[in-house]
């Protein structure tokens, strides 16, 4: 009798750093920010990812991410995250956000988080696209929205 080995090879997520940022933030872990492990959650760095775009959007001028754009707004159409390090209760965190693949109705925020150590924690990313909510569809990239993004 044979015996078969199967592998599964899954292939990983890779995020590349964007060539610059154009906004960073200080956050702490909170306690809920936990999880069973004692260190911070999988499904808090997307939390903490959104806390830094909707500072980062308050940065650039915009005052929410619904209508606060020329009246429109933005949608999350996809997210991914790379783990680099654990992070644990009261850590000091930086993000940084950077605009990378813009296209006519959406781009990427790429978030590279790191510990005040400059241990790197987590890199993320966010597909964007521009939308109205009162339509209920994507449209063009405000012209003052685009020109922030790429202006850093």
């Amino acid at each position: 009798m044979q015996l078969f080995t199967i592998a599964l090879v899954m292939a990983r997520v890779k995020i590349d750093l964007p060539a610059q940022f154009i906004f960073s933030t200080s956050l702490s872990i909170r306690v809920y920010d936990l999880n069973y492990g004692a260190h911070l959650g999988n499904d808090r760095v997307l939390a903490l990812m959104h806390e830094a775009r909707v500072q980062m959007l308050k940065y650039l001028g915009f005052n929410n991410e619904r209508n606060g754009i020329e009246g429109k707004g933005i949608i999350m159409s996809d997210a991914a995250v790379v783990y680099k390090a654990e992070g644990f209760y009261d850590d000091n965190i930086t993000i940084k956000i950077g605009a990378t693949d813009l296209s006519r109705v959406s781009f990427d925020l790429v978030y590279l988080m790191e510990k005040n150590n400059g241990k790197e924690l987590a890199r993320g990313k966010t597909g964007i696209v521009c939308f109205d909510y009162e339509l209920g569809k994507a449209i063009s990239i405000p012209e003052p929205l685009k020109n922030k993004l790429v202006a850093g």
